[in-house]
């Protein structure tokens, strides 16, 4: 039995972001509660909204197979893009901004159309989708020492804290997704390897996913919004001085450095 109410957690997180890691959320939300953990995220999307903070699309995670196995769970998940959390292609990162960060791979949609339907399909998405993108997330958690349940990771909006965008975006008719190999690089040292087929065996398969999920959500994706497909390979701590490159076949590059204090 859980004792402690979803507004109360969701104020926890938001305190972490200023005060420091907290422990695993257990005495609020058992590890697999997919509906308390998704109603704590929306507690605090409304909160940050209100605030001032603007929407921009959504992060798809745990797209891995051997991920979802790990967590004891069977779908991935999804947390919230804000406008503050992109950082310029080839900029900076405040080492401040994060408390324990990963940096990790991924193919990056901007979508030129809505996707409405809750039964939308790879084709369609495929449809919408006005540029592709290399990106970089740097994920983080406010649960101390990455010790995360499916819960804690979906209530922690996807453990999601910046991201990064090519510059470049490219159509993606003639773009081989599934094939498309991934090298990430920290100060030219390569530190991860994968391929598109690492996103739930397509990006665009994760895409669906994350379109039909919201769809069913009343919380459709729509036309401009930049949407995460997932991780193409392991993600990777970054420390403060660190410079971060990921490198996507036949899509393009992007980079930042993760400044020293």
């Amino acid at each position: 039995m859980t004792s402690v109410s979803h507004q109360d957690l969701a104020l926890r997180l938001r305190d972490a972001y200023t005060q420091g890691v907290v422990a695993p959320l257990r005495d609020g939300l058992d590890p697999v509660d997919v509906a308390g953990a998704y109603a704590v995220q929306e507690i605090n999307t409304r909160f940050w909204v209100e605030q001032g903070r603007r929407i921009v699309g959504r992060k798809a995670g745990l797209t891995a197979k051997a991920v979802q196995v790990q967590l004891g769970v069977d779908q991935p998940d999804f947390g919230v893009l804000f406008d503050d959390m992109c950082v310029a292609d080839g900029g900076i990162l405040a080492a401040g901004s994060c408390i324990q960060p990963k940096a990790e791979a991924e193919i990056a949609f901007v979508l030129g159309a809505d996707l409405p339907s809750a039964d939308t399909t790879p084709e369609q998405v495929a449809a919408a989708v006005a540029t592709v993108h290399a990106a970089i997330e740097i994920v983080d958690s406010r649960i101390a020492d990455w010790k995360i349940t499916f819960a804690d990771t979906v209530a922690d909006n996807g453990s999601s804290a910046f991201f990064v965008l090519a510059d470049e975006g490219k159509p993606l008719p003639g773009l081989d997704l599934w094939s498309a190999g991934m090298v990430m690089q920290i100060n030219g040292e390569t530190v991860s390897l994968g391929a598109g087929a690492a996103a739930l065996g397509h990006p665009l398969n994760a895409a669906a996913w994350l379109a039909r999920t919201l769809a069913e959500r009343g919380e459709p994706l729509k036309a401009g919004d930049v949407l995460l497909a997932g991780a193409l390979g392991p993600m990777v701590a970054i420390n403060p001085g660190d410079r971060v490159e990921a490198f996507v076949g036949g899509i393009g590059s992007c980079s930042f450095t993760y400044a020293k204090a």
